[in-house]
């Protein structure tokens, strides 16, 4: 199978460093093969400042990256920077955004499985005329995706997390919230379940949006005019939907194991379960593509970047769940 494409991140964050690490961990945790794209001299200095050996090698085609992995760090292209950690600046914006491309593009081509993407500044991004939100908009666009398509979904070895409405204020969210939203996006959900990480009849529980669920629309009817449809017409198609649910309980350990999937209603409500749970190893995954895509579950980390404490964990998860993500894809031999 061929290797998975890493994009850097930025490159005054974390991305390199942890990239570095699961690299030097890839036999104890058993990852499949993976390229950098571009980096290749920042990425040696950034595991000389981590205090572990790393040795790069340049590569020219994605089918190298498989024999040369176990050796050594695969990098592919020439883009480069210099290594500032904690530092972010347009320089390492545009480098940001280089490697981000590269490794779309391969992904788009079919010369390496899935895009696993390093951590972003949005600011330093948007200074350099970055037209996206975020890395899910850009991935979504450059393999002709709808951005309405691609669903967000945070997973961890506790708990997978749903949000509808993502990166807007919260005031905006009864506004942008429709019974068709919430039917079009779990449909993606459960086919994504089923497809790419195995389950055969996926249980989805949805939240309400308001406390207790709107306690019988006392505090709010977006409940019963918007979520409770939108569940009926879910069950009416065979999908496994409950709900809604007040979300101040649906998190309690003794009601994870009844779903394998929480939808919720804005970014927090999913966000905050996720990482209280699973912040070490949380992943975001992008649903609904026709590549794998997933991402580490954190930021940039400015303020820790380059001094060696930063966990690897969720980067090393992102890692494996592209890679079986990618081999579930892959066709019958």
């Amino acid at each position: 199978m061929a290797p998975l494409a890493v994009s850097l991140g930025d490159p005054a964050g974390v991305g390199p460093e942890l990239i570095c690490e699961a690299w030097a961990r890839r036999a104890a945790e058993r990852l499949p093969p993976f390229l950098v794209c571009g980096g290749g001299g920042l990425l040696r200095e950034a595991a000389i400042r981590r205090g572990i050996d790393v040795p790069v090698v340049s590569i020219g085609e994605p089918a190298e990256a498989a024999d040369r992995f176990q050796a050594a760090l695969p990098v592919l292209g020439d883009a480069n920077g210099t290594y500032h950690p904690g530092e972010p600046d347009s320089e390492g914006a545009r480098l940001a955004l280089a490697s981000l491309e590269a490794a779309a593009a391969l992904t788009t081509a079919g010369k390496t499985t899935a895009i696993v993407t390093g951590p972003v500044s949005k600011a330093e991004l948007a200074k350099i005329g970055y037209p996206y939100p975020g890395q899910t908009e850009f991935v979504a666009a450059a393999c002709g995706a709808s951005a309405e398509d691609a669903v967000m979904m945070l997973a961890g070895p506790s708990l997978r997390t749903v949000p509808m409405t993502v990166h807007c204020a919260l005031a905006e969210v009864p506004g942008r919230l429709s019974v068709e939203l919430i039917v079009r996006r779990a449909r993606i959900v459960a086919a994504a379940l089923t497809r790419d990480f195995g389950i055969a009849a996926p249980r989805i529980a949805v939240c309400g949006l308001n406390p207790h669920a709107g306690e019988n629309g006392r505090m709010g009817r977006e409940e019963i005019e918007i979520i409770a449809p939108a569940i009926a017409s879910l069950r009416a198609e065979g999908i496994d939907a409950g709900g809604p649910y007040p979300a101040d309980t649906l998190f309690a350990p003794h009601l994870r194991d009844t779903y394998d999937v929480a939808i919720a209603m804005y970014h927090d409500q999913a966000l905050v379960p996720l990482k209280a749970l699973d912040f070490d190893q949380g992943v975001n995954v992008t649903l609904g593509l026709p590549i794998v895509r997933t991402s580490p579950d954190h930021g940039t980390a400015f303020g820790i970047a380059g001094k060696g404490i930063a966990s690897a964990d969720a980067t090393i998860a992102a890692l494996r769940m592209a890679g079986e993500m990618a081999a579930r894809r892959a066709p019958a031999p």
